[in-house]
């Protein structure tokens, strides 16, 4: 880990030239007047990846018990986590090259649980500190002397048995060059990449960005003016005007100076009177949450993991309106989860970045929009809710019949309501997009211009045609590919077509396929790799990504899922 610019640490500096030529004519001076004495060497720290931004290298765990973090850190973008275990007290430790006959001071930073700082091999008296245990970063320092022989010390910390995990960073062994050299100083970091816009509100816009090696900081610009700083790889930018697009950049900085900028990513504010407006990944993952309690895991949320950035709240109910729709918190099925903790917990989603939609449907949804007054009815409640709970868009799930015309009018009045942030995403069934002349397939063309993405259901369904006239069975990597080929050579961006399966075996009657499947067809189509015997005539590098149902049975397979599949997606093309 490159030191922060705050560091004590001395370095040499080069000299201007006039005040190099001043320094020789004075050591000339004082030689002929023997008033020269020999020069002492400037301190240097002698410890080696002193901030583990190399992960383990130089260092040693017992029992494999250390590993590298990039959160929390005490500076740069890595630290050192022990977990004890048993008999195991987590000891990582560092043999450091010294001097004989002279005095160093180890130190290092240090959290978590009990921490020890200590170094045996002096030659003299072989010393320790340590912590009780600290939420925050906390510095540990002692001193030692080498003896008469000594080349060598083993610096060490350590933690504590049957105490929690500890976290050290930025050790020091600061005292007379033993022969290793100062590490080298920082260098000026590259540009961050991987910069993007999550939540926005009337005012702020949301940024996160990857880390950068060797930063200790960031600086975020908005039109090209610095805006805020950052020592993590997010920011929010606040003080803005409702309604107003702005451009963001971000670059990198250190001791050794500052990064050219990053390329910059353009954000709206929401308008005055709108819920928050959240990009939705170029690469994305869709997930069902179940306000119901059908024996897969009941979860809050809060719960769902940071693997799905759109997350659709099923279902909303039908009212005694037809087309209108309202929301019922199904608060006793849910262990007592409350309104406001719902509430809560979707604006804490959104500031995370994610999206948080009302689906409307389900197989046993009974919502019916085939006139111009249900049509109206039904963007006017859903936009309702959306004001309400600020949920950023709508999932259109209606398995028992859908009117392409009035469902179109439906869309546009809510698309005209909600603004270009509306989030709008479908969920047919298999038999649904077996052609462009069907009511859904019209309808997805129809909103092509304000849709985010169609995620059928490849379960439940038997055996089908792709895209080449053949048959194939649902639960293979073919009937995924051959059948998303109609729907991208139909007519729909491959930004707007996504592969929708279920989390679990019990997630659905049958189609289930293992994540490695899924994964697989997300490869033939983007990338043109691990097909079976379908592979598409052409590539889809900007498909969407997958969908499942739901993020409980997901839960319930221990997320087996999500942790598949979410890593890959985010890696596509």
């Amino acid at each position: 880990m490159e030191r922060s610019a705050g560091s004590s640490r001395r370095r040499r500096r080069s000299r201007p030239v006039l005040g190099g030529t001043i320094a020789v004519v004075a050591a000339a001076a004082l030689t002929v007047t023997g008033l020269v004495s020999t020069a002492q060497a400037a301190d240097v720290n002698n410890a080696r990846n002193a901030g583990f931004e190399s992960g383990l290298a130089n260092w040693t765990c017992a029992g494999n018990s250390g590993a590298i973090v990039s959160s929390p850190v005490h500076g740069g973008t890595s630290a050192l986590k022990a977990t004890p275990a048993g008999q195991d007290n987590a000891k990582c430790s560092q043999a450091v090259k010294v001097k004989p006959n002279s005095t160093y001071t180890l130190s290092s930073w240090v959290q978590g649980g009990y921490t020890y700082l200590g170094v045996s091999g002096t030659g003299t008296t072989d010393v320790s500190t340590w912590s009780p245990g600290s939420t925050t970063w906390t510095k540990l320092s002692t001193s030692f002397k080498t003896g008469a022989n000594t080349t060598s010390v083993t610096v060490y910390t350590h933690g504590w048995y049957g105490q929690a995990a500890y976290l050290a960073d930025d050790f020091e062994v600061t005292g007379p060059d033993g022969g290793g050299g100062e590490e080298p100083g920082p260098v000026i970091p590259a540009a961050p990449g991987g910069l993007a816009a999550g939540a926005t509100t009337t005012s702020s816009v949301a940024l996160s960005w990857n880390a950068v090696s060797g930063a200790s900081g960031y600086k975020v610009y908005r039109d090209g003016v610095q805006a805020t700083t950052s020592t993590g790889t997010s920011a929010t930018v606040t003080g803005l005007t409702a309604d107003t697009a702005y451009q963001f950049s971000v670059s990198a900085t250190n001791a050794a100076g500052e990064s050219v900028k990053s390329a910059a990513v353009s954000a709206r504010t929401a308008k005055n009177g709108t819920g928050p407006v959240t990009t939705v990944p170029k690469h994305a993952v869709t997930g069902y949450w179940q306000n119901f309690n059908n024996g897969a895991a009941v979860q809050k949320l809060s719960d769902v993991p940071a693997d799905y950035d759109i997350i659709a709240v099923s279902f909303a109910d039908a009212t005694a309106t037809q087309g209108a729709v309202t929301f019922n918190l199904d608060t006793a099925g849910l262990n007592g989860y409350t309104d406001a903790q719902f509430r809560s917990d979707i604006k804490a989603k959104q500031a995370a970045g994610k999206n948080v939609i009302i689906s409307i449907g389900g197989e046993l949804g009974t919502v019916r929009v085939d006139s111009d007054a249900s049509a109206t009815a039904f963007s006017n409640s859903v936009y309702a809710l959306m004001q309400d709970y600020g949920f950023n868009g709508v999932d259109i799930d209606l398995e028992n019949g859908l009117n392409a015309t009035y469902m179109t009018k439906a869309l546009r009045q809510l698309s005209a309501k909600a603004g270009s942030g509306l989030v709008i995403t479908m969920a047919p069934q298999t038999i649904d997009m077996q052609s462009t002349s069907g009511e859904y397939f019209k309808t997805a063309l129809n909103v092509k211009d304000i849709l985010t993405v169609v995620n059928m259901q490849y379960y439940n369904s038997g055996s089908m045609l792709g895209c080449d006239g053949k048959v194939y069975s649902q639960g293979s990597v073919d009937f995924l590919t051959a059948l998303a080929c109609i729907q991208l050579e139909g007519g729909l961006d491959p930004s707007q077509v996504g592969i929708g399966v279920p989390a679990s075996t019990r997630g659905a009657g049958s189609g289930y396929v293992s994540p490695s499947i899924v994964n697989a067809a997300l490869d033939c189509l983007a990338k043109g790799t691990n097909c079976g015997s379908f592979k598409p005539s052409r590539t889809y590098p900007s498909l969407r990504g997958a969908m499942t149902w739901s993020t409980n049975w997901d839960a319930t397979a221990g997320f087996a899922w999500s942790k598949a599949v979410g890593p890959h997606v985010r890696s596509l093309p």
